[in-house]
């Protein structure tokens, strides 16, 4: 796990162009403290920070191999799943390794397949290849953007990173915050268009996108997309092989050769994982796995019951460790760290988040980077299975437009009034659902709830999965540590992708598939717990200091964002604590103190980052 970064231009020689790639590259220390290195030629820069996972000495990047009088450099960010397999497909072909590292096996698989490369790899990744014979660059995304990759075409210059603030660095690039900006912030965020992002001509590699870069300019091309087809196993077959699938995938996962754990809620999700790992751990090692969960001082005191966050988590993962004899450790967070901890979580994004659902995962991964390097998430399953509430409520589902998402209106009333002359969110987002629509494919054979569900399905793994997978990247990665995703196996999801909503929904039960699969895994209090999501502080001094910091920019006439907002609604918010919007404003857990902490990281962005308004 790294960063990468890079410069083309053929226009100008950048053989002296060291400080600058330097500049980006340090820009990424935080994912990558271990190593730094660069690649200078005259026309391609690249850069690598370093997460050391495998192959401590003979991973080291950028890497170059030349073969047939040929230079090819890669800098890849990611990790495969399928090195074993494609390494003896490899030296079966002629190939030879100096080392173990995935990052040979990427760099000869590309050689080998070429632009197919993708096709071929089970894994999580986005990495460029530079051919310095034809100086033609390839960069790719893995299917589900589980890494990120961002880049930005100004006066000739190629430039692609993993986060957006390595773009900034270079000297001809600059921040601007435009209509469609404003309307990805106050209409889709803190989720964001596939491709796109708030700042004006920084782009968004899509997932399971490649692109290729060269004199003629620039070529996109997707390599994958979920296939839509008959499912044909019976019942007790498809949850056999979704059994095979998710064992197959976490013991994949569970490959390191520096210390790993699994995070731990007591949900459904993190206990397949802690199950199946606690096994492999014991037999491969002969230890107990670490295990963590993350909690906050007094949430027993302060925990209200809803729908969306039925009960809390303490009793079931107490019930997990003494199942399945986990060393486990619980992380208790405090309030002020929660607000504190903002501007981090949205520098780690690079734009405003998911508030203090963001800086809590910061501050967990903070303090489980003390025991381990790498940990496993349950984080996917929702989407790829049905797991949310929305998949099962009425309103959600004859919403027409994003169910995590339903207050538009209170949405457009945070603008200014002279803002929304010219930026319509409703009409955006309508734009963006209706678009994101019109790719999901159904077969003929398809009952009304079974085309219902697809759309859902495929709606809530391209926006909302990847607005999550966002913030585990961004918030693991800002502590150096990695976080991988058993459920995110693109066999697993083209395999769920085709089950029938009867099937996915057994019982009637959110996830009703998964858990009969795992009945004879897990104790059954634990397969038969109602879902309950990342847990979210309950303490009201969070409410409190929110509500005193939103209040405070408002006061402030020269805070940035105070341009942007329509004063009076905004000092609604902060009178009734965020009660103007009568439900979630995103998601499960964003309520009204969510939203308060949003508006603050809006204005902390504004003062950060100084783009130009471009209205």
């Amino acid at each position: 796990m790294c960063g990468i970064v890079g410069v083309v231009n053929y226009k100008e020689d950048l053989s002296s162009g060291h400080g600058i790639i330097g500049k980006m590259t340090k820009a990424l220390t935080r994912r990558g403290p271990d190593e730094t290195g660069v690649f200078v030629e005259k026309h391609c820069n690249l850069g690598h920070r370093r997460l050391s996972i495998i192959d401590l000495e003979n991973g080291k990047q950028p890497m170059s191999v030349k073969i047939d009088e040929i230079t090819y450099t890669i800098v890849y960010n990611g990790q495969l799943y399928n090195t074993k397999e494609l390494r003896e497909t490899l030296l079966q072909n002629g190939f030879e390794f100096n080392g173990h590292s995935d990052t040979e096996v990427l760099l000869k698989s590309y050689i080998f397949y070429g632009k197919d490369v993708c096709q071929h790899l089970n894994g999580i990744f986005a990495f460029a290849v530079w051919n310095s014979k034809t100086e033609e660059i390839f960069i790719a995304r893995d299917h589900f953007g589980i890494k990120p990759l961002y880049y930005s075409i100004i006066e000739n210059n190629l430039m692609f990173a993993s986060e957006v603030k390595a773009i900034l660095e270079h000297p001809k690039s600059k921040p601007i915050l435009d209509k469609t900006g404003i309307a990805e912030l106050f209409g889709i965020g803190p989720s964001h268009t596939p491709g796109s992002s708030p700042f004006k001509g920084i782009y968004e590699l899509e997932p399971a996108h490649f692109m290729v870069y060269n004199r003629n300019g620039l070529q996109k091309h997707e390599y994958w997309k979920l296939e839509t087809k008959e499912h044909t196993d019976d019942f007790e077959t498809t949850c056999e092989t979704v059994r095979f699938l998710l064992k197959d995938s976490i013991e994949r996962q569970l490959v390191s050769d520096v210390p790993i754990c699994c995070l731990l809620s007591g949900g459904l999700d993190s206990s397949i994982i802690t199950a199946y790992a606690s096994k492999y751990y014991k037999e491969k090692y002969g230890r107990k796995l670490s295990t963590f969960s993350v909690d906050y001082v007094d949430q027993d005191k302060n925990f209200v019951k809803s729908d969306f966050q039925p009960n809390s988590d303490n009793y079931y993962i107490d019930l997990m460790v003494k199942e399945f004899d986990t060393d486990h450790h619980k992380i208790v967070l405090d309030t002020p760290a929660l607000y504190e901890t903002l501007e981090d979580a949205m520098i780690a994004r690079d734009f405003p988040g998911m508030a203090d659902v963001d800086s809590s995962y910061l501050l967990f991964f903070k303090e489980v980077k003390k025991h381990a390097k790498v940990t496993l998430s349950g984080e996917c399953s929702d989407e790829i299975f049905g797991g949310y509430p929305w998949y099962f409520r009425k309103d959600s589902l004859e919403s027409n437009t994003f169910p995590w998402s339903l207050a538009i209106s209170e949405r457009q009333n945070l603008l200014n009034p002279e803002i929304t002359k010219s930026v319509n969110l409703k009409e955006y987002i309508d734009t963006q659902y209706q678009k994101s629509l019109q790719k999901v494919e159904f077969l003929p054979t398809d009952s009304q709830i079974n085309q219902l569900q697809r759309k859902l399905n495929y709606l809530t793994s391209n926006w909302f999965m990847q607005t999550l997978l966002d913030r585990t990247d961004r918030m693991s990665m800002y502590n150096g540590f990695e976080v991988r995703v058993p459920f995110c196996d693109v066999r697993i999801v083209e395999y769920v992708w085709n089950i029938p909503w009867e099937m996915k929904a057994y019982k009637g039960r959110e996830k009703g598939l998964l858990r009969h699969a795992m009945k004879d895994v897990l104790p059954d209090e634990i397969v038969n717990r109602k879902k309950s999501p990342y847990p979210k502080t309950h303490n009201p001094n969070y409410t409190k200091v929110v509500k005193e910091a939103l209040s405070k920019i408002m006061q402030d006439k020269k805070a940035p964002i105070n341009g942007l907002l329509n004063r009076n609604y905004i000092l609604d918010i902060i009178e009734t604590e965020g009660k103007a919007f009568t439900r979630p404003w995103f998601g499960q857990l964003m309520t009204g103190p969510q939203l308060m902490a949003y508006l603050c990281q809006v204005n902390m962005w504004l003062e950060k980052y100084h783009p130009e308004l471009e209205i």
